[in-house]
């Protein structure tokens, strides 16, 4: 394997990944009522495809420069890690304005720093299988912590949840859900361990693998909601 490519994601993968992300988006809102939790997927669809555009457009160009892509995919997947975090607590029918607050809230700082600080890119490069979006050294690492730790928060909230649930159904929900996240955490981390040069394209390559999240989320999470929902309300 040549140095410095991982061969899983290009322009063409990238962009067939935002269209399928659009479209499990619109088959959400089409195929289910508009409830908090709906509502919460279709936006996380949404970042995922905008950050997949971004990327391409950083390959790709068509008008704005690859800095001003830069800035747009990472507002982008920034605000992944609270919305799953949100969505745990949305099908677990729980409320924690503290720990989503929280979450919500180191969100927007990475946000204003990535949208408005001059120095937030040193530059970006498209290495045709996923693109390196080159921050400073000790952003780099804060983003890390960020976006690590609250994923793997999400994942311990599920699980917790799920122990706690007397739905099998929630039970499974929850379960399903931080498998979705360990379906494009654990591919990126094995990617960087065998590969350490795939450190520089992390987040290319975990939105690479997110579709995952976004497949399972789709045709495994909310379908159980649904039955959920539906079994109370012919209860009644």
């Amino acid at each position: 394997m040549p140095k410095g490519k991982f061969f899983c994601f290009s322009p063409p993968v990238m962009i067939a990944t935002f269209f399928i992300e659009i479209a499990m988006a619109m088959y959400i809102l089409w195929r289910y009522k508009a409830t908090p939790l709906t509502r919460l997927v279709v936006l996380l669809f949404a970042f995922l495809a905008i950050f997949q555009l971004a990327e391409y457009m950083v390959c790709g160009g068509m008008g704005m420069t690859a800095m001003t892509w830069s800035r747009i995919g990472f507002v982008a997947i920034t605000m992944l890690p609270p919305l799953g975090v949100h969505i745990v607590h949305a099908i677990a029918g729980r409320k924690n304005p503290i720990v989503i607050g929280a979450a919500y809230l180191t969100a927007l700082a990475c946000i204003l720093y990535f949208a408005l600080a001059p120095s937030a890119f040193a530059g970006q490069a498209c290495l045709g299988n996923y693109v390196i979006f080159q921050l400073e050294n000790w952003a780099s690492w804060i983003y890390r912590a960020f976006y690590y730790g609250w994923v793997l928060t999400g994942i311990g909230l599920c699980l917790k949840y799920a122990t706690e649930m007397k739905s099998a159904k929630l039970r499974t929900a929850l379960r399903l859900f931080a498998c979705g996240y360990a379906a494009f955490i654990i591919p990126t981390t094995l990617a960087n361990l065998l590969q350490p040069d795939t450190l520089r394209g992390v987040p290319s390559i975990m939105c690479g693998f997110a579709v995952l999240m976004a497949l399972i989320t789709t045709f495994g999470v909310l379908p159980l909601i649904d039955k959920i929902k539906h079994k109370r309300h012919t209860s009644k």
